[in-house]
């Protein structure tokens, strides 16, 4: 049986690690995520690892690169960053490269993987009542883009972090079979402003508060299509 939760009403994409993304009315849903999102990373040259790429954790302003996708042929793909202070840089460029290295205070240098880069799983899902609670307990009000999400939902019951109760089970949103299997545990990016870098730690301190650190949930995708705002979504029961 299904039972309807709610609808999608916002889409995100992040085709570069740790930068800017931008919403979509619809997108591909593919075996690793929504097509073209987290494909591109810069790798801190010489650090052997586990986790050898930059993110915003360690570069806040990160966050205020914009990738443009301006090739008709490939539009899920960046060609080029929008940076700070309104230069179009091409992705692969030395220009960019030397910008990034030179902020982060060590040589970077850009790689694309077709399967992405993902720290947990390839989608992200929160509820608008989430972030509804988290602005209540911070007084603020919160750019949707400070959690980075994929799909932002809105839930029938409108309950904050409902998202927890829907683990170890499956999402169905049109064509599409989503498994969420595992809260979203929070880290510093909630507290970087998109829009300056600048951070204010009271954000991850009220979720750390309010939901022992998690808002929102992590999926696998185990049955691809196509997702777009306003579909609703249904829990497999």
């Amino acid at each position: 049986m299904l039972k309807e939760l709610g609808k999608v009403i916002g889409i995100y994409r992040y085709p570069v690690k740790s930068m800017a993304g931008y919403s979509l009315n619809s997108a591909k849903l593919g075996w690793h995520g929504l097509v073209g999102d987290r494909r591109f990373v810069f790798i801190r040259d010489g650090v052997i690892g586990t986790f050898p790429w930059l993110t915003a954790g360690k570069l806040p302003q990160l966050v205020t690169y914009k990738p443009l996708c301006k090739d008709p042929e490939q539009p899920d793909l960046p060609t080029h960053v929008l940076t700070p202070t309104g230069q179009e840089l091409e992705i692969y460029g030395e220009e960019l490269r030397q910008e990034i290295s030179i902020a982060y205070g060590s040589p970077v240098r850009m790689m694309q993987f077709n399967q992405g880069f993902f720290d947990e799983a390839h989608i992200s899902i929160i509820s608008s009542a989430t972030i509804n609670a988290i602005e209540q307990l911070t007084g603020m009000k919160l750019d949707i883009r400070r959690f980075r999400p994929n799909l932002v939902v809105e839930t029938i019951d409108n309950q904050p972090f409902e998202e927890q109760k829907w683990c170890s089970n499956n999402i169905h949103i049109e064509d599409t079979l989503l498994r969420i299997y595992m809260d979203d545990i929070r880290c510093a990016m909630v507290d970087i402003n998109p829009d300056s870098g600048e951070i204010d730690t009271k954000i991850l301190k009220a979720i750390v508060k309010a939901n022992n650190n998690c808002a929102g949930s992590y999926a696998r995708v185990i049955g691809t299509g196509t997702i777009s705002v306003d579909n609703k979504f249904y829990l497999e029961t």
